[in-house]
C-alpha cells in the first residue's frame, strides 16, 4: 500500500512559516480539488494520478519519497 504523509508536510510549513496551512489554500495553490486532498489525508490507500504527485511535491518543495513510501502489507 502507498502511504501519504500529507499531514507531516502540513505541520512541518505550519512550524516553518509560522501559522497555519488550510486543504483550501493548498487545493488552490496546486488546482488538486479539495476532495482529493482530504481522501488523501484521512484515507489510507487512497489513490490519486501522478500529475496531483507532482503538484504536491511542487507545494511542498520536495521530492517524492518525502510525500510518498511504500509499506508492505
Amino acid at each position: 500500500m502507498i502511504r501519504f504523509h500529507l499531514k507531516k508536510l502540513i505541520a512541518d510549513k505550519e512550524f516553518a512559516e509560522k501559522r497555519r496551512v488550510t486543504i483550501a489554500e493548498i487545493s488552490e495553490a496546486t488546482g488538486i480539488n479539495r476532495m482529493t486532498l482530504s481522501k488523501l489525508i484521512n484515507h489510507p490507500g487512497h489513490s490519486t494520478v501522478t500529475d496531483n504527485l507532482d503538484k504536491l511535491c511542487k507545494y511542498f518543495d520536495c521530492p517524492v519519497e518525502e510525500l510518498i513510501t511504500y509499506v508492505k502489507e
